[in-house]
C-alpha cells in the first residue's frame, strides 16, 4: 500500500471518528475536499473498501453510509442501532446472538462470512424528547 493510500485512509478515518452518525461516501468527499481539493470519488471508495476490509469502518447497508468502528475486535460482528430521528449510530456486540445467527443460517448449509445487524428506531435522547411532548 502506498503512503498516499495510507494518508487517504487516515484522513477518511479521522473524519468518520469525528461524527456521531453515519456519512455517505459523497459527504465524506465533500468534507475532505476542504483540505484536499483534488481528491476524487474513486479514491474515497478505495479507502472505504480498505478500511471496511480491515475492520476499522462499518458500512451501514440500509443507509448506504459508513461509520468508524468502535470495537477493536473485528472478528465479532457488530449490532448497529441507528436513530431514525437524529442519525446517531451506536455499536454493540452480542457474541452469543451472532453465533446463534450463524448457527440458524448454517442449518441450510449457508456459511456466514460476516454479520451486519442493523436496528432502526430512536436513541435514548430522542426517545426522552418524544416522551415529554
Amino acid at each position: 500500500m502506498s503512503d498516499r493510500s495510507k494518508k487517504t485512509q487516515a484522513a477518511v478515518l479521522s473524519v468518520l471518528r469525528g461524527q456521531r452518525g453515519a456519512m455517505s461516501a459523497y459527504t465524506l468527499l465533500d468534507e475532505l475536499r476542504t483540505t484536499k481539493p483534488t481528491i476524487s470519488a474513486p479514491t474515497i471508495y478505495r479507502a472505504l473498501a480498505a478500511l471496511t476490509e480491515c475492520g476499522q469502518v462499518h458500512r451501514l447497508e440500509s443507509l448506504n453510509a459508513f461509520i468508524a468502528c468502535k470495537d477493536s475486535d473485528r472478528d465479532q460482528g457488530s449490532i448497529l442501532s441507528i436513530c431514525d430521528d437524529c442519525g446517531a449510530v451506536e455499536e454493540s456486540v452480542a457474541p452469543d446472538l451472532l453465533a446463534e445467527l450463524s448457527k440458524v443460517a448454517g442449518q441450510s448449509g449457508f456459511a456466514a462470512l460476516r454479520h451486519v445487524v442493523e436496528i432502526h428506531g430512536q436513541c435514548a435522547s430522542c426517545n426522552r424528547g418524544g416522551a415529554q411532548a
